[in-house]
């Protein structure tokens, strides 16, 4: 692990600057020439609260969190709420040493603010040191900070040291400095990188082998989180109007969207509530405009009756669920993916809807395209369905995958010249509601069009919009709305959308959907180089469900285990639903403690589960198959 890869957290409280500090520090590793991945972990507070970030870098494509992590930065929480022993939450000003201890690999390297911590504090701390072999490295930031510039620049002379230890050159550092520092600001900055990297170069004995290892890109890359890459994809596919609600983790999206649409011509409005947001996507797009809106667990919630609205008037619009820890505002802050069935089934009557579940950074901005496309082609609701991890998560992804044509086209409406010959009912009302549309998508007009007046209404109507409880109407109105599905998933059909990982041919599979993905198909690889026979499937179609392609995957192996971040195994719960027959090759891996899955669990909680053995971990859930 030394020689090729580093697993780096820096550690502080919120409002320490460690979001920022990380995503430089990852973006300098990608310059240097390595693959790099983040992961996030922070509390429900704007300041204070334990929080850190991982930045795992290799000379190979990183596709996940990793097994633990081998280099701490510790700041400390300058914002802790009460740093006393005998606090309710205990002392927070230590906590970003002392709660990140366990996961710190054997031969690890710790450095550590002691302008703020003292390793004394820690209960064993130097004999859990000598336990696990690790490098103690403490070092006075706070004051090196206040000296050559102020308080708040410890977390560069944080970089400085860790730099120092693991032989990072320094010019990477100061690139993204001079990029985004005022110069007032990026002097002194610059002189605590230099000062803090000497300083420990020339007063400590390195006793680790830990360094950065040393890579090369083929093409040029950039640093980009899921919320980036789905804007980017609304953007290109012609988005121009968005309408929301602050809510975490879905305000990413809302921000990026929000500081790009005026600079293109296109609007963004906040609103008082959900309701208000999706109802606005919603006429928006009736007007004409490509449209969504979004939030994250309840703030979706509200959102049912715009759905319903969207399903039973055809209006194309797409929505965005960035799932969070539940029920009601749970964890707030934490991934997981237990929001499936509610996106699926939420709203009112039978749900005639598109839901996407993209699996990594790249991957969402191609779904976010594919949702438009579909949403617009077939005039239906589309939703994105994400979570807290792909939404905050940075991984660098090659700048050509982006190097594609925006499609403005409206998808499905009619002309002025096809009006002309189009259907019309005896008062002159265009037929928006064709019983006989080729698969079920009958084009809708854009109000002002000559001759394209219709009425649009939630209840159930006939083909000019008019209110209509006629059994055979209605019977005729749902199986062709229904019908869109069908022509949807054989167009999917013909794209793949999946994504395979290992050999073709194996005795067991691994099934996940989302932000899993890229943690599935790393377990894939260590398993079949233990000597076992697996291979994956990453899902991302959750509506309308890839039977051809999960039948033909299932029959393919001898069982399946289901990965998913929820209690009750709600994917694993649709398979079973639309492939009744499989039930009983389908077991769980279950995570809900508001941690992604890391690797290593994956190929524990398969082995245990192939030998018949309880899982060893009680932070994952083994749940067996149907007779079991």
């Amino acid at each position: 692990m030394t020689d090729h890869e580093l697993m780096w957290r820096i550690a502080g409280g919120s409002g320490d600057g460690i979001a920022s500090t990380s995503q430089n520090f990852a973006k300098a590793l990608m310059r240097a020439g390595l693959h790099v991945f983040t992961h996030r972990h922070y509390p429900s507070r704007i300041r204070g609260g334990h929080t850190y970030t991982e930045v795992r870098a290799d000379t190979e494509p990183v596709r996940s969190r990793g097994d633990g992590f081998n280099c701490l930065l510790a700041l400390g929480d300058s914002f802790a709420r009460n740093p006393k022993e005998g606090a309710y939450y205990g002392d927070e000003e230590v906590k970003p040493l002392s709660e990140n201890l366990d996961e710190l690999n054997e031969g690890g390297v710790i450095v550590y603010d002691t302008g703020l911590l003292d390793a004394d504090d820690i209960p064993d701390f130097e004999e859990r040191a000598e336990e696990n072999d690790w490098h103690v490295y403490p070092i006075n930031l706070r004051e090196i900070a206040r000296e050559h510039g102020r308080e708040v620049m410890r977390n560069t002379a944080g970089v400085g040291a860790t730099a120092a230890l693991l032989g990072i050159d320094l010019a990477y550092f100061e690139e993204l400095m001079a990029e985004s520092m005022p110069e007032d600001i990026l002097e002194p900055n610059k002189e605590i990188l230099h000062y803090t990297h000497d300083m420990v170069k020339e007063e400590f004995e390195f006793t680790h082998d830990l360094r950065v290892p040393e890579g090369s890109h083929d093409e040029e890359q950039v640093l980009l989180s899921g919320s980036d890459t789905i804007a980017y994809g609304a953007i290109d596919e012609g988005c121009r109007f968005i309408a929301g609600y602050p809510m975490t983790p879905w305000t990413e999206v809302f921000t990026i969207m929000s500081q790009a649409l005026p600079q293109l011509g296109g609007i963004s409005e906040q609103v008082e509530d959900e309701i208000a947001a999706a109802a606005l996507a919603l006429g928006a797009s009736h007007a004409g405009v490509k449209s969504m809106s979004g939030s994250s667990g309840g703030g979706f919630a509200l959102m049912s009756e715009p759905l319903g609205l969207a399903e039973m008037s055809e209006t194309p619009v797409v929505l965005v669920e960035a799932m969070r820890a539940g029920p009601s505002t749970g964890l707030p802050t934490k991934p997981e993916q237990a929001d499936l069935e509610h996106v699926l089934y939420t709203s009112q009557g039978d749900s005639n809807r598109v839901v996407l579940a993209p699996g990594t950074v790249a991957e969402a901005y191609e779904q976010s395209r594919l949702a438009f496309q579909l949403a617009y082609g077939y005039n239906i609701p589309a939703i994105l369905l994400y979570d807290q991890k792909i939404g905050g998560e940075l991984m660098n992804v090659p700048a050509s995958h982006f190097d594609r044509e925006p499609n403005p086209d409206l998808g499905a409406v009619t002309t002025e010249e096809e009006l002309e010959d189009a259907p019309h009912g005896p008062g002159g009302k265009f037929h928006r509601y064709r019983y006989d549309a080729e698969d079920g998508v009958s084009p809708r007009a854009i109000p002002g069009q000559k001759g394209g007046h219709f009425l649009v209404t939630g209840n159930e109507h006939n083909p000019a919009g008019h209110i209509d409880e006629d059994p055979t109407n209605r019977v005729t109105q749902v199986e062709r709305r229904a019908s869109k599905l069908d022509a949807i998933r054989e167009f999917l059909d013909d794209k793949s959308t999946q994504t395979y990982m290992g050999p073709d041919e194996a005795q067991y599979g691994l099934i996940t959907f989302g932000s899993q993905q890229g943690t599935v198909a790393e377990a894939v690889d260590r398993l079949n180089d233990a000597g076992h026979s697996v291979k994956g499937i990453g899902v991302s179609d959750m509506m309308p469900y890839p039977v051809e392609e999960m039948t033909e995957f299932l029959e393919s192996v001898d069982e399946a285990l289901v990965v998913e971040m929820n209690s009750s195994g709600q994917f694993r719960g649709l398979t079973q639903k639309e492939l009744g027959r499989f039930g009983d090759k389908l077991s769980s891996l279950l995570k809900y403690n508001g941690e992604p899955f890391e690797p290593a669990e994956i190929v524990t909680g398969f082995e245990a589960s192939i030998e018949g053995q309880d899982v060893p971990d009680q932070q994952t859930t083994y749940v067996p198959a149907a007779g079991d």
